[in-house]
């Protein structure tokens, strides 16, 4: 009776399970950067979520210090308070805190920071940037979504009148409170602080492209957010796995 032979074991090729072995143990240690209203903090939570790695704000950092009282919150306060800057070693020390942490192991997203290539040079000394993503949006997109944003005098709580209005015009749907819009949300304004940013981002870019870490997020339109986070998960699993 003639043998029948079991037909040869195909190799072996990556797999599914094996690239996301490698996305889960590759630590990425991203940079956002964005002009006011461009969605910096909606996208890094989300990026936060999915990679699992911590969002973290600079300012954010620096209000928790000062809430604390701690010796480094202390020496920042009077700094704020007077309406200056906090010095770059400060912001430095409590970054380089922060992502000594357990949670940074796998990576982080800074939000707002750095802010000069100073402190980019500076960055450099405590972590490696894996990737800089850069979010550009148009003025004219920029200015009708932020002067269209009104807070709750009471509560706090966000509206935006075109994506997001509250039920009654002028009213706070949690408790009632009075909506008005912020000095910092009126057009003129917003223009002079996008002037701003362009100048004080411009010599960044500059900076991370010499590096070619850095990658444009065109937002041409009012574009929905999961449309937006797709690309920007694209660019993120393309630099992970190379």
């Amino acid at each position: 009776m003639e043998k029948t032979q079991c037909p040869k074991t195909p190799p072996k090729t990556k797999c599914a399970t094996d690239l996301n072995q490698k996305q889960l143990f590759t630590p990425m240690r991203l940079v956002i950067f964005g002009p006011p209203g461009a969605g910096k903090g909606t996208y890094s939570k989300l990026i936060s979520e999915r990679y699992n790695i911590p969002h973290i704000a600079t300012g954010d950092m620096i209000r928790e210090e000062i809430h604390k009282g701690t010796e480094l919150g202390t020496s920042m306060k009077k700094f704020v308070e007077g309406g200056g800057l906090v010095p770059d070693e400060i912001v430095i020390e409590i970054l380089r805190r922060r992502i000594s942490a357990p949670d940074c192991k796998n990576g982080f997203i800074l939000d707002g920071f750095p802010r000069t290539t100073a402190q980019a040079k500076a960055l450099e000394k405590i972590a490696d940037v894996d990737l800089v993503i850069n979010l550009t949006v148009p003025e004219d997109v920029i200015i009708r979504r932020l002067s269209s944003r009104r807070v709750c005098r009471n509560c706090g709580a966000i509206y935006n009148l075109i994506s997001m209005p509250p039920s009654r015009p002028g009213v706070c749907d949690k408790c009632g409170g009075e909506l008005y819009q912020r000095e910092d949300d009126k057009p003129e304004v917003i223009r002079r602080r996008l002037k701003e940013y362009e100048t004080q981002t411009k010599p960044l870019v500059e900076y991370y492209g010499k590096k070619s870490i850095i990658r444009d997020v065109a937002l041409v339109k009012e574009e929905k957010v999961e449309e937006v986070i797709k690309r920007v998960y694209d660019i993120i699993e393309s630099v992970k796995l190379k």
